[in-house]
C-alpha cells in the first residue's frame, strides 16, 4: 500500500499546479469556455478519487495508413484509405512549415511542458473580454493527446468521451500530456502532431495535404501555402479552401500576421505571402479513393472481395475490410496493363456501354492462374450504360454478377472425360440431325438420370458419322450427348469441378442433367478462361490468382496466399484435348476465322437455347480468355434483335458473335509472347485404349448383339437399314468399325443391312490380316477422315495424328 500511497503522491505533485490554475481562473475546460460555476460541487474528495484514477502512461495509437493496391507492372490501380495519410519524418517537413504550426498554435512549444500557463491565461483573458471562445487554451502536446484519443475511438460513443467537456476528460488528457512530455521529445511530438492532424477535404497529415493541395511534398513547402496548411488544423472543414476560399485566405492571412509578430518571418516575406493566392484549383490534386475511382474498378473490388476473405486481415469481411484501409499495405497484384488494354481495345470496337447486350472477356495466363486483364463493355456506375456488377465473376463476390449458362463450351469436358476414358480422337458416333433420348439413361455420380422428353437436334452442319475430331470442328450437339452417355455424365462432373468449374449463382456443384454436355448452370469468363488454360497447361489447373505480393507500411512482406495449382488432368489427356480444340480452328472448324499468327490455338464456341448468350473460350500455350455476349437483364430475351456495338444482331453465335471479342483481345495480348506450339498427343491418346470388337457383319442382329455383349461393349440397334453387300436383315456393320476396336464398356451400335449391294463384287467378309508394328513417324496434324490406328489391323496406309 506505501508503494501505492507514493505513486498517487505523484500524480498529485504532476497536476496540481493545473488543478490550481483552472480552479482560479474557471480554464479547465477545452476552449476555456466553462466558468467557475463548472466545478461547484467538486469536492475535495472527489478530487481525490479523481487523481488516484488518472492514467500513468500514453500508448500511442498506430497512425491509420492508406493502403495501394498496383498492378503489376508497379502502376497504382487505387488506393484505399479511411484517411488518406502518408506518415514523414520531421526532417522531411519543410522548416518553415514547422514554423507555421507552432506560430498559430502554441508559440512556446519549445519552451514550457505539457501544460503552458502563460499561454492559458492569456487565452482565459481574450476569451473573456470577448464574451466567446477565441483563443484555445491548449499546447501542442495536448492536441496530439485529444486527436490520438479520437483516433483510438472505433464507436461514436467513443468519439464522444474522447471529445467531451467534461473536467475529468481534461485532466486525464493533461496526465497524458505529462506522460507524452517524458517520453518523447519536442520535435518527436510536433512530427507525431504534423502526421496525424486533419487538414481537411479528406487528407490527413502534412504530406498527403501538401500533395492534395499543392502537388508538392511537404519538405517543398513555401510560406504562403504552410500558412494556409498550419491554419486549417483549428478547423479543417471550416477553413478548407475547396469549401470556402475567402475564409481559407482570412485565416492564413491571420496565421502569417502571427508569424509576423513573432518575428517569424520579416515584413517583406509577409506582404509577399499576403498576397499570393491561395490555392491554385487546378492543381488541387482529388481525393480519389477506393475502388470506384480505380482505374480498373471491377478488377479492383475482385481484389478487395478476395483479400477481405483473409483471416489474418480480421475475424470477419467488415474487420479485414478497415484494415486494409488502415494498415498502410503496399498491395501488388496480376493485372498486366499491357494485356489489359488489349483486352479493352477489343470491348471498345466490338460493343458499346449503352448496348442492350453485355460484353465481357478474362485472361489468365496458365500454369499459374494469374488473372491477366478483366473487361467489360458496361462502365462503373449507377448512369445509363453502367451497372456496379462485375459481368465476368462468380456472385460470391461482391458485385459479382453470376455468371451466364455456357452452352456448347462445355463439349470440351466431354472431350477430356473420353479421352481419359480412352477413347480415341477419332471416335465416331452415328449422329444423325435429330436423336429421340426421352427416357434413355444417363448414369450420373449417385445413379442414373432421364429426361422424360427430349429430342434434341443439331444447330450446325452435319457430318453423318462423325469423329471426335469432326464433331468437335462442327460442335454437333447429337454427337457429344450420345458420347456423354457412354462416358457416363460422372466424370464429366469431376472433370469440370477439378477445373474449378461450379454454379456461379449458387456455388453448388454443376447439375449432372442430360444435357451437361450442351451447357448448364451458370459460370463466369474468369472461371472458362481458368478451367481452359488448364488444357494448355497440360493438365495443371490453377486457381484464379490476384494477389501475388504483399507489404506493410515499413516495406516487410506480408505472406500472401501463391498460386494455387494442382494436376487435375494426365498431361496425354489434356494433349488429346488441345488436339481436338486445335482442330476447331483449323480449316472447316467453327473457329476457323478466328485464327491468327504462328502461335498454336484452340478454342471452342458457345451458345445457349435461344441465344440468350454466347461464348468463345480459347487459349494458347502462353494465355487463356473467355469472352461472353449476353442479355444481363430481366426477363432474359434473344440476342437477336439487340444491340451490339450500336447495332440490332441479326444473328448470335459463339464463332461470329463472341469469337471477334475474344479474337481482338487475344491478338492484341499474344503479340508480347513468343510463338508456341501445343505438345502433340501420343500414339496411346491418339488411338485409345481400345479392345477388340467381334467381327459380327452377315449375324443375325440378336446373335451379334450377344457377341459384341460378351466382349464387354453396350450395344444398340440403328433404326432402318443401311446399303450394303450383307444379306437382308443380317448386320451390315458397326459403328465404330470391328477393324477400329473400341473403349472397353462404350456403345456399338448395330447397323441392319438392306441387302441392296448383295450381288456386286464384295470385299470379303473375313478381318483383314493382323499386324502388330505401330505406324512411324505419325504426322503432328489428325486427320479427322481416318479412322485411328488399331494394335491389331493398321487403317489409312499407317495411321494418322
Amino acid at each position: 500500500m506505501r508503494v501505492r500511497e507514493k505513486d498517487d503522491r505523484g500524480v498529485v505533485q504532476s497536476v496540481v499546479l493545473f488543478l490550481g490554475v483552472s480552479v482560479l481562473s474557471g480554464a479547465l475546460a477545452a476552449g476555456l469556455a466553462i466558468p467557475f460555476a463548472g466545478l461547484a460541487g467538486f469536492t475535495t474528495e472527489k478530487t481525490s478519487e479523481t487523481l488516484q484514477d488518472l492514467p500513468q502512461q500514453f500508448d500511442e495509437v498506430p497512425l491509420k495508413q492508406k493502403s495501394t493496391i498496383l498492378a503489376a507492372d508497379g502502376s497504382v490501380i487505387a488506393t484505399l484509405a479511411e484517411q488518406n495519410r502518408v506518415p514523414v519524418k520531421l526532417s522531411q517537413v519543410a522548416p518553415i512549415m514547422q514554423k507555421a504550426m507552432v506560430a498559430i498554435e502554441d508559440d512556446r512549444f519549445y519552451e514550457h511542458g505539457a501544460l503552458d500557463l502563460k499561454g492559458t491565461l492569456r487565452a482565459l483573458l481574450r476569451n473573456q473580454s470577448e464574451g466567446a471562445v477565441q483563443q484555445g487554451g491548449s499546447s501542442i502536446t495536448q492536441q496530439y493527446v485529444k486527436m490520438s484519443l479520437v483516433e483510438k475511438a472505433n464507436t461514436p460513443d467513443e468519439v464522444a468521451a474522447a471529445t467531451a467537456e467534461t473536467y475529468q476528460r481534461k485532466v486525464a488528457e493533461l496526465r497524458y500530456a505529462i506522460a507524452v512530455e517524458k517520453e518523447f521529445s519536442k520535435n518527436e511530438i510536433l512530427e507525431k502532431y504534423l502526421n496525424l492532424a486533419n487538414f481537411g477535404d479528406g487528407a490527413w497529415g502534412i504530406e498527403a495535404a501538401s500533395l492534395h493541395y499543392f502537388q508538392v511534398h511537404a519538405s517543398q513547402l513555401t510560406l504562403p501555402q504552410a500558412a494556409l496548411l498550419a491554419g486549417l488544423v483549428k478547423n479543417p472543414t471550416g477553413y478548407d479552401p475547396t469549401n470556402d476560399m475567402k475564409r481559407a485566405k482570412d485565416r492564413r492571412d491571420v496565421v502569417i500576421r502571427r508569424m509576423l509578430e513573432l518575428k517569424v518571418i520579416s515584413l517583406s516575406q509577409a506582404n509577399s505571402a499576403l498576397k499570393s493566392p491561395v490555392v491554385d484549383p487546378a492543381k488541387i490534386r482529388p481525393n480519389k479513393l477506393g475502388c470506384a475511382n480505380s482505374k480498373y474498378p471491377f478488377y479492383c473490388e475482385y481484389v478487395v472481395a478476395q483479400l477481405k476473405e483473409n483471416k489474418a486481415f480480421g475475424k470477419d469481411q467488415t474487420q479485414a475490410g478497415n484494415y486494409l484501409k488502415t494498415a498502410g499495405l503496399t498491395i501488388r497484384t496480376s493485372l498486366d496493363p499491357k494485356i489489359q488494354a488489349a483486352a479493352q481495345k477489343s470491348i471498345n470496337e466490338h460493343s458499346r456501354p449503352t448496348d442492350q447486350a453485355i460484353a465481357a472477356i478474362t485472361i489468365v495466363e496458365p500454369g499459374t492462374g494469374l488473372v491477366k486483364a478483366m473487361v467489360q463493355n458496361r462502365t462503373y456506375g449507377n448512369k445509363r450504360g453502367q451497372t456496379s456488377y462485375n459481368l465476368n465473376v462468380e456472385k460470391s463476390y461482391a458485385g459479382g454478377y453470376g455468371g451466364f449458362q455456357n452452352g456448347s463450351t462445355m463439349k470440351a469436358f466431354t472431350i477430356a472425360a473420353a479421352i481419359q476414358k480412352g477413347f480415341p480422337l477419332n471416335y465416331k458416333i452415328n449422329s444423325p440431325n435429330q436423336i429421340n433420348l426421352s427416357g434413355k439413361k444417363f448414369s450420373t455420380c449417385d445413379g442414373t438420370t432421364s429426361a422424360p422428353s427430349y429430342t434434341p437436334g443439331n444447330s450446325t452442319t452435319n457430318v453423318p458419322v462423325p469423329t471426335m475430331i469432326q464433331a468437335a470442328q462442327r460442335s454437333t450437339n447429337t454427337y457429344f450427348l450420345l458420347l456423354s452417355q457412354q462416358t457416363g455424365l460422372c466424370p464429366i462432373a469431376k472433370i469440370a469441378a477439378s477445373l474449378g468449374l461450379y454454379d456461379a449463382q449458387s456455388s453448388s456443384p454443376l447439375n449432372q442433367v442430360v444435357s451437361m454436355t450442351l451447357g448448364v448452370g451458370y459460370v463466369t469468363p474468369v472461371q472458362m478462361a481458368s478451367a481452359y488454360a488448364a488444357f494448355a497447361a497440360r493438365g495443371m489447373y490453377c486457381k484464379p490468382w490476384l494477389v501475388t505480393a504483399i507489404k506493410g507500411p515499413n516495406g516487410k512482406a506480408i505472406n500472401a496466399p501463391g498460386a494455387e495449382c494442382k494436376q487435375a488432368l494426365a498431361p496425354e489427356v489434356a494433349d488429346g484435348v488441345n488436339a481436338v480444340l486445335h482442330s476447331v480452328m483449323e480449316t472447316g472448324g467453327t473457329g476457323a476465322k478466328l485464327k491468327f499468327g504462328k502461335s498454336d490455338l484452340a478454342g471452342k464456341t458457345g451458345t445457349i437455347t435461344n441465344n440468350e448468350a454466347v461464348w468463345y473460350a480459347g487459349y494458347s500455350s502462353k494465355l487463356s480468355a473467355a469472352s461472353v455476349v449476353a442479355d444481363a437483364s430481366l426477363p432474359y430475351n434473344n440476342l437477336i434483335g439487340q444491340t451490339l456495338d450500336g447495332k440490332k444482331m441479326y444473328d448470335a453465335s459463339g464463332s461470329g458473335t463472341a469469337g471477334p471479342l475474344w479474337q481482338t483481345a487475344m491478338e492484341g495480348a499474344l503479340r508480347y509472347y513468343p510463338t508456341t506450339k501445343f505438345v502433340a498427343p501420343s500414339d496411346k491418346t491418339v488411338r485409345g485404349d481400345v479392345k477388340d470388337l467381334p467381327f459380327v457383319n452377315g449375324l443375325n442382329p440378336e446373335d451379334a448383339a450377344n457377341k459384341i455383349r460378351q466382349a464387354g461393349f453396350e450395344v444398340a440397334i440403328a433404326p432402318g437399314t443401311v446399303n450394303s453387300e450383307e444379306t437382308a436383315g443380317t448386320v451390315a456393320y458397326t459403328t465404330p468399325r470391328q477393324r477400329e476396336g473400341a473403349p472397353e464398356g462404350s456403345m456399338v451400335t448395330i447397323h441392319i443391312s438392306n441387302g441392296s449391294q448383295k450381288n456386286q463384287p464384295s470385299t470379303s467378309t473375313t478381318p483383314p490380316p493382323a499386324t502388330t508394328k505401330p505406324p512411324a513417324n505419325p504426322p503432328t496434324t489428325i486427320n479427322p477422315n481416318c479412322p485411328p490406328w488399331n494394335p491389331k489391323y493398321p487403317n489409312c496406309g499407317g495411321g494418322g495424328r
